[in-house]
């Protein structure tokens, strides 16, 4: 399974890469050069309406919905970070760095600084 999961990881690492390629180039007519153009606002408005669809398909138990659904809402989390520049490498290393704390550990350790 290990094996199955790096190398479905390469998708998103291939996906990442045309979602930074879009925001080089801005071709006309290409989605992610709209989102990027109407700005960080309009990009995280958006990413909240894809959560919002992910979680009323998961409601419904329709598996192939949530599958289409979390796509979208993987494309335009890596959309939310390009367009802030926040590199997908912070986000890993971030993971990382509370990899083996348990979740309620972790999070009061950030809400008492």
């Amino acid at each position: 399974m290990k094996v199955a999961v790096e190398n479905r990881l390469e998708v998103l690492a291939r996906l990442y890469q045309t979602i930074q390629q879009r925001r080089q180039a801005m071709p006309d007519g290409s989605y992610t050069s709209k989102l990027f153009a109407q700005g960080s606002t309009t990009c995280a408005k958006k990413l909240g309406e894809e959560a919002v669809e992910l979680v009323i398909a998961a409601v419904s138990q329709d598996k192939a919905a949530v599958a289409a659904e979390a796509a979208d809402l993987l494309f335009h989390f890596l959309a939310l970070l390009e367009i802030t520049d926040v590199s997908l490498e912070s986000v890993m290393n971030e993971l990382e760095r509370r990899e083996g704390t348990s979740g309620i550990v972790e999070k009061a350790q950030r809400s008492n600084p």
